[in-house]
């Protein structure tokens, strides 16, 4: 589905040496004062199933531990399931609520492309954060979860307490990068494709499964079940709804407060979908540190391809950045 690997490794630096929070020293602070944590168990029945309703559409969430609530929101095509390494490395000291977004497993999905417009995903956060009796939250987005993560902690700043990032840089960064006709926009075709009136009838659960699991059975069983109960029409939905397009100067990736809490920003280097040329300059948008931590080794799904290091890490930060 995506394009060869393609990186500026100059860009890169000159990202990290610009203010930028010191995510190396983050890294061993993270490693000489926690132990490495085990491998995520199944955590399916140990969680709390919930929902929250936003203008009669039912969000499916699932939870546990106690302490500061942290909402996490999966990309495409996953679902809550894909935060159980962090859900089950925080839960000692955090709530963690990881979401079924709107068309996908137990979450309601309404059809038509208007109910899945950027302002509504923010909402279906508020939502959540509500039902849980709570005023503001950690914010984790991964993919198009990172894209309303972003979304949510910059027009809903009062209820976002820090936000956390997998593999989606900031959408003006991203925007800026298509709108050079270059590299991250041939990578991008596939999601141009998306956007099309029939692209669900393209992908299916059995092939989104495959494609998660790895060859891993077990896994691969419990995402077909999820995608089963899922909507490839509404998936597809995020692309037609919010996806940037030509000339990419406007729209809900361009449109944008500034972001006004602290930001910690995991990317995988073998990501082929979003380059890291769109982190360049992510400081323009910020008001507080940015803590950029880029993982060798790891692709799209940092939070898969290096669990331990993405859970010790937000532990680490989360801590020093503390009330």
């Amino acid at each position: 589905m995506n394009a060869a690997m393609y990186s500026n490794a100059n860009k890169i630096k000159r990202a990290n040496s610009r203010g930028v929070t010191g995510a190396v020293t983050l890294f061993f602070i993270a490693l000489s004062i926690l132990s490495p944590l085990a491998a995520a168990q199944d955590i399916r029945d140990e969680v709390v199933h919930s929902y929250a309703e936003n203008n009669g559409t039912k969000i499916h969430y699932a939870k546990m531990g106690s302490g500061p609530l942290i909402v996490f929101i999966h990309g495409f095509p996953d679902f809550w399931y894909s935060w159980r390494h962090q859900m089950q490395g925080l839960s000692s000291d955090y709530t963690v609520a990881a979401m079924d977004t709107r068309g996908y497993n137990l979450s309601d999905q309404p059809s038509g492309v208007e109910n899945y417009d950027m302002q509504i995903l923010i909402e279906d956060v508020a939502s959540v954060i509500r039902n849980e009796g709570q005023e503001s939250a950690i914010i984790v987005g991964h993919d198009w979860g990172g894209g309303i993560a972003w979304s949510f902690a910059a027009w809903r700043p009062e209820m976002t307490s820090h936000l956390v990032i997998m593999n989606l840089p900031h959408l003006k960064g991203f925007a800026r990068e298509l709108a050079k006709m270059e590299q991250q926009h041939k990578n991008s075709t596939y999601a141009r494709n998306f956007q099309r009136p029939n692209s669900h009838e393209s992908i299916s659960a059995q092939g989104l499964a495959m494609a998660l699991s790895r060859g891993d059975e077990v896994l691969q069983q419990i995402y077909l079940e999820a995608f089963e109960r899922s909507s490839a029409d509404a998936m597809m939905n995020y692309y037609r709804a919010n996806f940037p397009r030509e000339p990419y100067t406007s729209g809900a990736f361009v449109d944008l407060p500034r972001i006004q809490m602290p930001v910690l920003q995991f990317h995988g280097m073998n990501d082929t979908a979003l380059l890291p040329d769109s982190l360049n300059d992510t400081w323009d948008e910020l008001d507080q540190d940015w803590t950029l931590v880029t993982v060798p080794g790891a692709g799209h799904w940092p939070h898969h391809d290096k669990p331990d290091v993405v859970t010790n890490m937000m532990r680490a930060w989360l801590a020093l950045h503390a009330d």
